[in-house]
């Protein structure tokens, strides 16, 4: 290694080591590093890093600090990183990314190859710190896996399924809509109870989707919720087509804070004790009572693309879930405009990313085309407006396997109550 911190006669062993153009060009880096470390780590040029990270020596490492900023995007130290970034995964070192201003493609891609964490340069006060400590925790990453079509039954009362996109133009109304509908269209056997609720307080599109109107009822019914009851609630809802229950978004725009977590807990549980399954459509932003909506849940879709956009989005959610410690395993995750089987380069992208970002995506979704707009323009679900269209099967396929999963749990707890 190019510097050892250490004098031979106090000599304690290399916890991690920085890896930069020129490690003088991050001085704040230094500091940082010293403060946590003490002597306990070295530093390497590109060149060094290369060699000494494929030596057995390099096993002893906790973790590897890349710095990388502008100069090395124009001076195509990028590729040489990006390796770096590969054999460190390779050899299970641990990877935090200093970036300095690089462009949001290049940290995209460089996050993309499996950093652990991510610490913008110059340095805040103590985020070198809280980044070690974060991958410090993770001993071994556990992937977020399917939980949408294999996992124990819920709970045999009214399933709740949220939706919410990870970014604008994810296409989650248009999955909330079509999914609750297909839901309400049921089986041969069964032709469950199903409302959709349009949470989406400011911009909400559910009554577009389905040609309803949006009435004044349903802002009286949300400001008196503290006093609600069942008359209420079915005063303030819908009926598309006598197939599907609905509770439109508000007339007006509205603050998103007009709903307290308790207010939202209690339109939950008056809805779902008189239906079979609860949809909700979210608002993209995360506010005070999603969290509610997250623990009542029984799965929270979260709709993506294979975007850098998405990608960012999906890291930050995760970190946040993770940070205040929520129901994380509740979260599946839906692939929209999902590559067909024949577009190899696409689907390889997709794998890369779910890779970097330790899930798996629950729903693949296909690009429904100009279909999906014309039968939202038109109000029309799907189901109705194009019944052949790959977007619509997958879907339904979907809302087959929970009317599935909510048969065998009701079937378990009824088998239960005869054994007791």
């Amino acid at each position: 290694m190019s510097n050892f911190r250490q004098s031979p006669d106090s000599f304690q062993p290399i916890r991690a080591c920085t890896v930069s153009r020129d490690v003088q060009a991050f001085g704040l880096l230094v500091e940082d590093m010293e403060t946590a470390l003490g002597d306990a780590w070295g530093d390497l040029s590109l060149a060094e890093a290369a060699v000494f990270l494929r030596q057995p020596e390099a096993e002893t490492l906790e973790f590897v600090s890349i710095a990388v900023d502008d100069q090395d995007e124009t001076q195509g130290n990028l590729p040489k990183i990006s390796d770096l970034i590969r054999v460190a995964k390779e050899t299970q070192i641990r990877v935090i990314l200093i970036a300095g201003e690089i462009s949001p493609i290049a940290l995209h891609e460089l996050l993309r190859l499996g950093a652990d964490d991510f610490v913008p340069y110059p340095l805040p006060e103590g985020a070198l710190n809280d980044a070690i400590a974060r991958i410090a925790q993770k001993s071994q990453p556990t992937p977020i896996t399917a939980n949408t079509m294999a996992t124990q039954p819920p709970d045999p009362s009214a399933m709740v399924l949220a939706v919410q996109g990870i970014s604008g133009g994810m296409g989650a109304t248009n999955l909330a809509v079509n999914l609750a509908w297909e839901l309400a269209l049921g089986t041969k056997q069964t032709t469950p109870r199903v409302c959709l609720l349009d949470l989406d307080l400011q911009f909400g599109g559910v009554a577009t989707y389905l040609d309803l109107p949006r009435r004044d009822q349903v802002y009286e019914f949300l400001a008196d919720l503290d006093r609600a009851n069942g008359p209420a609630l079915t005063r303030a809802l819908l009926s598309a087509s006598d197939t599907l229950h609905v509770l439109t978004a508000p007339a007006e725009i509205l603050p998103l804070d007009i709903l307290s977590p308790e207010n939202v807990e209690t339109l939950i549980n008056l809805v779902r004790a008189d239906c079979d399954f609860v949809v909700i459509d979210m608002p993209r932003y995360i506010v005070s009572w999603t969290e509610t909506v997250l623990k009542q849940a029984d799965r929270y879709f979260a709709v993506m693309g294979s975007d850098m956009r998405s990608g960012q989005n999906a890291m930050r959610m995760i970190r946040l879930l993770k940070a205040e410690e929520q129901p994380i395993e509740k979260i599946c995750f839906v692939l929209n405009r999902a590559p067909s089987f024949t577009n190899l380069n696409a689907r390889a992208h997709v794998k890369r990313l779910a890779e970097s970002l330790m899930i798996s995506f629950d729903l693949r979704l296909p690009d429904g085309g100009d279909a999906v707009t014309k039968g939202n323009d038109s109000g029309l679900p799907l189901a109705q407006s194009a019944p052949k269209n790959p977007l619509r099967k997958e879907i339904r396929k979907a809302a087959h396997a929970l009317l599935a999963l909510q048969a065998t749990g009701r079937m378990q707890a009824a088998t239960t109550k005869r054994g007791t």
